[in-house]
């Protein structure tokens, strides 16, 4: 009681502190008179704002003196000083001619609004996102907001411990095209081996983006290989930077978990804290440059059973991580209608993950060096840089873009606190493991121009080349050579003995050996034409068409048809059939690792063999090719009366090929056993494009804005319902009757579970004058894994709750404090034994790190 006492006082004594007079308005097309839902509407040099609902109202606390500054994508950007009104009547007028490109993902008009495309996009105000929520990555934020998007922590998966895995409706982190200002973005050079999403995909490392230097993000769901090229499966991620000018942006935040539930030497852990700063100036009359820098550290979580306990793993929870990224932003004009623009950055993060514990008595310990056991820690340094240069100019009639963009992520391991077991008391107790990098650069022109036709006409196209190369190296001998072996006789044959029959290399993380070390490349060239036509002002109907060519496995030929109809004023229909692809990537063609397992005493070298090695032709296993996939949609968006929307999309994904990573085979297997022992390897799993799945859900978005009392409450539901199945297992003609080895049920249940089976989102904010408060709601729905002896881990329905309060102390100075999973839920606990990673938990639904209390402090000048 005296809890809720003091949370109601102190939402009494914010509202006392903050209030000020409160202006309501409306936004509307100037032309058209229609209104503008989705507007921004921000008190300029500060960092309060909000947006238009559904019928283009809005309501804002200010003080005399105010500038309110109104943007609406497609739209010139309005000014309206504040004196002593009540009500305000906005009107915007498309833009046209302006320097900064409108980009509107989906779509290659000019122009186009989210309301109007034939397909579902999201667009995400971060910095209205980044006020509501204690989460200070991209990854988190877009977790919570969007429904269909996902992403969680691993503990105990190597690298995915240190780059999170993030998916759109249940499939591949790599069937996810990201871009930024419209530009592809680079992938990750990680694979994911382990954990319980993404596993033998490479995804993109959003958290390498700051979001302080981001304006917003676009979120296509619908399959745009067609309009994009290769990943865009599941959709499209576009990130939109900064451009603001003549305003000096910081923030301080700070973070705790709650660990009292499942931590038993402290009561909190997991302590975050962020500070970062956002500039823009002008070069000229209409020129810009935006810089943002940001710093961001986290502690390690730990969450394990009681003392005394059988636990795997002593330390468990997420990895401690220290974060630097700068990001720029800019366009120059240079002569009349046109520009060079440029942006890019460079993130640097170290981070610290515990392994799986060692005990004392375990033949991977040296009793000299840890006479208690050990807890390796998988270290990482990453780094991630990218540059994109181009120029934007009109001709007659033509918008012309022509671009290189080049980006390239390195990660770089280490470990420490742990040993080399064949080296006894002499091992060092860290080591250099190696590790691996990607680069891609992309070099296109794209043109556009709109055309009298019926009621409009859009034509585009272009052409893209395209190179990717990917790199292994390798770690310092200690790291991976065992000391212990030698050369003996058994059965008439000269075998590698362990005499100390201990695993070798760093323990935690074997190192990269000089035979697994690649160089490889590969290039690719496409192009494409997509055209719009507005046949009617009610009827829309688009279609691109994309011709793929690469070196490492062939061509491709897509094609997309989109159509909008405009059935009432306040009811629209919308579906879409495209057919998609995914190249196979390079991470997946060459990655290859060496690991050893005991038999009897005698060390079994199991290789991840590289797709192009002999092992891989011996066993039939063909050279990977792409992934192909038909997406089909269909849905409506509707305005019931004033202040609601409705918007209810629904989805069939088919994708051919996928890639996997198979399970082990070796030796004792009757039909190929001979072939591995005659190539000296005991054991072998490998990458392969091995099945179909079918993805079929439903995307729903209500949306409800109204006064209340003296302020306005705006509420959002979301949600997301996906089935995703496995239809078939394909194996080579050598390894026909071994599905179940080839994708076991367990891995199968990894597939399926990239996304829980619904997801909803209920958030209601209320603002009154310079005092905010928004409570979300989210539940996650079951999840069921498999463990290690294929006994279901099934993790019910849960709700976690969100809190945030805000205030505006002064036009310059803004805190919110709040928590994030404020009753502490949990997802189910499980047997140890069976996890993935040997905790309480698999990383799933809102994770394991509990309740999480935040403060942010905004400075605007």
């Amino acid at each position: 009681m005296r809890k809720l006492l003091l949370l109601l006082a102190l939402i009494a004594s914010s509202y006392l502190l903050c209030a000020q007079q409160t202006v309501s308005g409306t936004v509307k097309d100037a032309k058209s008179k229609e209104p503008l839902p989705g507007a921004s509407v921000t008190i300029k040099g500060t960092n309060q704002g909000t947006t238009t609902g559904s019928t283009g109202t809005f309501t804002i606390g200010t003080q005399k003196g105010d500038i309110l500054v109104i943007r609406y994508i497609g739209y010139a950007a309005s000014e309206v000083t504040v004196d002593n009104q009540a009500t305000l009547d906005i009107e915007l007028s498309p833009q046209s001619g302006n320097l900064q490109e409108i980009t509107i993902v989906g779509s290659r008009k000019l122009g186009r609004t989210a309301t109007e495309t034939p397909v579902p996009i999201d667009v995400i105000d971060i910095k209205s996102i980044a006020r509501q929520t204690g989460r200070f990555d991209v990854n988190n934020m877009l977790q919570f907001a969007t429904p269909s998007f996902n992403a969680n922590k691993q503990s105990g998966s190597d690298g995915a411990d240190h780059i999170d895995p993030a998916t759109i409706r249940g499939l591949g982190p790599d069937q996810t095209l990201v871009l930024i200002n419209g530009k592809r973005r680079h992938q990750s050079s990680l694979i994911n081996l382990f954990g319980t999403r993404g596993r033998g995909n490479t995804g993109t490392d959003l958290n390498a983006i700051p979001a302080a230097a981001i304006d917003r993000v676009e979120v296509l769901r619908d399959g745009a290989s067609a309009q994009y090229g290769s990943d865009a499966i599941a959709g499209v991620v576009n990130i939109i930077l900064k451009s603001s000018v003549n305003e000096f942006s910081a923030n301080i935040n700070t973070g705790v978990y709650d660990a009292k539930k499942f931590r038993y030497d402290r009561k909190y852990d997991g302590e975050s804290f962020q500070i970062n700063g956002n500039y823009g100036t002008r070069i000229g009359d209409k020129g810009f440059i935006n810089f943002t820098a940001d710093y961001l550290t986290n502690a390690k979580t730990n969450r394990t059973p009681p003392p005394g306990a059988v636990t795997y793993r002593r330390e468990f929870g997420d990895a401690s991580a220290e974060n630097f990224s700068t990001f720029f932003n800019s366009e120059i004009p240079v002569a009349a209608n046109t520009s060079v623009y440029a942006f890019g950055g460079y993130t640097h993060r170290f981070t610290d993950a515990f392994a799986w514990s060692r005990d004392p008595d375990d033949d991977r310990n040296v009793k000299e060096i840890y006479p208690n056991g050990f807890d390796p820690r998988i270290q990482s340094a990453i780094d991630d840089n990218s540059i994109s240069v181009g120029v934007r100019t009109v001709h007659n009639g033509w918008n012309i873009d022509f671009n290189n963009t080049y980006g390239k992520n390195k990660m770089h391991y280490y470990v420490d606190g742990t040993l080399n077991a064949t080296l006894l008391a002499k091992s060092p107790t860290n080591f250099d493991a190696g590790g691996f990098w990607f680069s891609q650069n992309t070099t296109g022109i794209n043109l556009s121009k709109p055309f009298d036709v019926a009621e409009g006409l859009n034509v585009a196209f272009g052409a893209e080349y395209r190179t990717d190369r990917y790199g292994i190296f390798a770690g310092e001998e200690g790291s991976w050579q065992n000391y212990g072996v030698i050369d003996t006789v058994i059965d008439n044959k000269v075998v590698k003995y362990d005499v100390l029959q201990r695993p070798a290399g760093s323990q935690g993380f074997p190192g990269f050996q000089p035979r697994n070390e690649v160089n490889a490349s590969r290039t690719n060239f496409g192009s494409y034409v997509d055209l719009e036509l507005d046949v009617t002002k009610a009827f829309l109907l688009s279609g691109a068409v994309r011709y793929e060519k690469y070196s490492d496995f062939g061509s491709t030929l897509n094609g997309k048809l989109a159509t909008r109809v405009k059935v009432t004023r306040d009811f629209n229909l919308r579906a879409s059939v495209s057919t998609g692809f995914r190249a196979p990537s390079l991470q997946q063609r060459y990655f290859n690792t060496i690991y050893t397992n005991f038999e009897q005493g005698v060390p079994i070298e199991i290789l991840l063999a590289n797709n192009l090695s002999t092992v891989t032709r011996t066993l039939g296993i063909p050279p990977l090719k792409e992934e192909k996939s038909v997406n089909l949609s269909a849905g409506f968006t509707a305005k019931p009366f004033t202040g609601l929307t409705l918007t209810v999309d629904g989805y069939l994904i088919n994708v051919k090929d996928r890639i996997v990573l198979t399970g082990t085979f070796d030796q004792s297997d009757p039909d190929i056993g001979g072939d591995l022992a005659d190539l000296g390897v005991g054991a072998a799993n490998f990458f392969t494009n091995a099945i179909d799945s079918r993805n079929i859900g439903l995307d729903v978005i209500i949306t409800h804005s109204a006064n209340l009392g003296n302020g306005r409450l705006s509420t959002s539901l979301a949600a997301n319902f996906n089935k995703l199945t496995i239809e078939s297992v394909h194996t080579s003609p050598k390894l026909v009757g071994k599905e179940d080895n080839y994708l076991s049920a367990r891995e199968r249940s990894f597939i399926i579970a990239s996304a829980p089976k619904s997801k909803i989102n209920l958030t209601l904010d209320y603002t009154v004058s310079r005092f905010s408060a928004t409570a979300r709601f989210m539940r996650f729905g079951e999840v069921t894994l498999l463990g290690y002896d294929d006994r279901p881990n099934v993790y019910d329905p849960k709700v976690t709750t969100d809190l945030t309060l805000g205030c505006r102390f002064s036009r310059n100075i803004a805190l919110y404090i709040g928590a994030d999973n404020l009753f502490n839920v949990y997802p189910d606990k499980q047997d140890q034994e069976n996890t993935e990673a040997g905790g309480l938990w698999d990383s799933v639904q809102m994770n394991f790190g509990g309740r999480h209390y935040f403060a942010r402090l905004g400075f605007t000048f």
